[in-house]
């Protein structure tokens, strides 16, 4: 066996996310918790017409999605805080935020495509 080989990284296979767009990904998600959908519009803007970035699109269009899904709750439930309801949905909304762009993240940094369990699929 020659050392060389052994110290040489297999070439990527197709279909499978590098280190960096698993990364990218998992920051994409997690930003949503601070910065709504910028940041995911950003890396979908960014990345959208790149073949060998098809995974990490994917991710970014999915945290869009939810985020602009989040961003239409919080306005009904800023309406809806004239009959009280609004700050619950609000509350609630926040949390699904943290928890599922947490779950979101952990599984983008595996690789593993995530779908969140409600989101509008406005960005196809």
């Amino acid at each position: 066996m020659d050392l060389n080989d052994a110290t040489t990284v297999p070439p990527p296979v197709p279909g499978v996310a590098s280190q960096e767009d698993r990364t990218l990904a998992m920051l994409t998600h997690l930003s949503g918790i601070i910065l709504s959908f910028i940041v995911p519009l950003i890396i979908w803007l960014t990345h959208k017409d790149k073949a060998d970035k098809g995974w990490l699109n994917d991710q970014a269009k999915e945290a869009l999605n939810f985020q602009i899904t989040l961003l239409i709750i919080y306005v009904v439930g800023s309406i809806l805080t004239v009959i009280l309801i609004g700050a619950l949905i609000n509350l609630v909304a926040w949390v699904a935020c943290i928890i599922l762009s947490i779950m979101a993240a952990l599984k983008a940094n595996e690789g593993v495509s995530y779908r969140y369990p409600f989101a509008l699929r406005l960005i196809k």
